[in-house]
C-alpha cells in the first residue's frame, strides 16, 4: 500500500479517487464500516479507495501536554488499511496551516482541488476546519459544488452505545482486555523496537524484550496473556508485563513480554506485542523468590487463556 501526504504532489493514478476521512485510531469497528462502506463506493465509481487519517492527531497539537492516548502507529495504520482493501494512506500533516484552515477551504481547496476526491465517506460525527466549524450538512453542500459525493456512516453500537476510540481507552486503562478486543476486532498491539534492559529476566530464568511505549496509550499496570509477531512476521505466545517494576528501583515504566518456547537474539528487532488477557495486577513482593514463584503461576495461567494447554 502506498503512503501519500497532502501537503506533496499525488500521483495521477489517485486523483478523483474515494477518501475514507477521519482520524481512524484504533480502526475499530466503526472505523472499519467507514471503509467499508469507502471500499463500496469506489468500487461503484470505479475509483480507486484512499483512508485518509491525521498525524500528529489534532489534541495532541492542541494540548501538547495531554498524556499518551494513542492506540495505533501510522506504521499499524497502513497495514490494517491495508488489510481491510483500500489502495491508499493519505496522511494530513496536522500543523498550524491545517489547524487554520477554513471548514470552506478544507473542502474547495484541500479535498476538491489538492486531491480531485470524486466521494467522501466519513462518520456521522465528523467535523472538521479551523475551531472544528466543518459540519456533515456543509461537507455535502460543498462536496456537491464541487464535484464530490459525501456521505456519513452511521455508528455502530455495541451495548446500547457507540464504539468509539474514547470507549477502548476507557478499557484498556480499566484492564477490560475483551471489551477493548471486541471493539476493535483485535487485540490491542504496541510496536516497537527491543531495547536492551538489566538482564533482571534472563537472571531469574525469564529472560523479556522491552519495549518502551512512547505516544501509546496506556493499559493497566500489570501482567497479560500475549502474542508477538517478529519482524520476520511469525507469531509466538508469550506473557507480557506492563508497568513500572515495583519489585526493583529504580522505578522504570516498561513493557517486557517473554516468549514461550523461543530462542534468539531481539535486541535492535522491530516487534508488536498484542495484549490478549489481563491475568492480575501489578505487585511488590518482598524476595525474589516469591517474585519468581508467581511468574511461574503468570505462565501458567498465559498458556491457558492462550489456549495452549488443556
Amino acid at each position: 500500500m502506498q503512503r501519500l501526504y497532502h501537503d506533496e504532489t499525488i500521483p495521477e493514478a489517485f486523483r478523483g479517487a474515494v477518501l475514507a476521512l477521519g482520524n481512524f485510531d484504533g480502526f475499530h469497528l466503526g472505523h472499519q464500516a467507514v471503509v467499508s462502506r469507502a471500499i463500496a463506493l469506489g468500487f461503484h465509481m470505479r475509483r480507486p479507495v484512499i483512508v485518509a487519517t491525521f498525524d500528529p492527531h489534532p489534541v495532541s497539537y492542541f494540548k501538547p501536554d495531554v498524556p499518551p492516548f494513542r492506540l495505533t502507529t501510522l506504521d499499524q495504520r497502513q497495514e490494517l488499511f491495508a488489510h481491510a482493501g483500500a489502495d491508499a494512506m493519505l496522511v494530513f500533516r496536522f500543523g498550524p496551516e491545517m489547524a487554520a484552515t477554513s471548514a470552506e477551504g478544507f473542502v474547495t481547496d484541500v479535498l476538491a482541488e489538492k486531491l480531485g476526491a470524486s466521494g467522501v465517506v466519513t462518520g456521522d460525527d465528523f467535523t472538521f476546519g479551523k475551531g472544528r466549524t466543518g459540519s456533515l450538512a456543509m461537507l455535502k453542500e460543498l462536496g456537491a459544488q464541487n464535484g464530490i459525493q459525501a456521505e456519513a456512516v452511521a455508528p455502530v453500537l455495541y451495548e446500547g452505545d457507540r464504539i468509539s476510540s474514547g470507549r477502548i481507552r476507557e478499557a484498556l486503562e480499566a484492564g477490560d482486555i475483551a471489551l477493548a478486543t471486541h471493539l476493535m476486532s483485535r487485540d490491542f498491539a504496541v510496536e516497537g523496537v527491543v531495547q536492551r534492559g538489566d538482564q533482571r529476566g534472563r537472571e531469574l530464568g525469564y529472560p523479556t524484550a522491552n519495549l518502551v511505549l512512547g505516544d501509546y496509550q496506556r493499559p493497566k499496570y500489570g501482567i497479560y496473556a500475549c502474542r508477538v509477531t517478529l519482524d520476520d512476521g511469525s507469531e509466538v505466545p508469550g506473557v507480557a508485563s506492563f508497568g513500572v517494576r515495583p519489585t526493583f528501583e529504580p522505578a522504570v515504566e516498561l513493557l517486557e513480554a517473554h516468549f514461550f518456547d523461543f530462542n534468539g537474539d531481539l535486541y535492535g528487532r522491530r516487534i508488536e506485542v498484542a495484549l490478549h488477557a489481563f491475568i492480575r495486577d501489578e505487585k511488590k513482593f518482598e524476595d525474589l523468590d516469591t517474585l519468581v514463584e508467581h511468574m511461574r503461576s503468570d505462565e501458567a495461567a498465559a498458556r491457558k487463556l492462550l489456549a495452549l494447554t488443556d
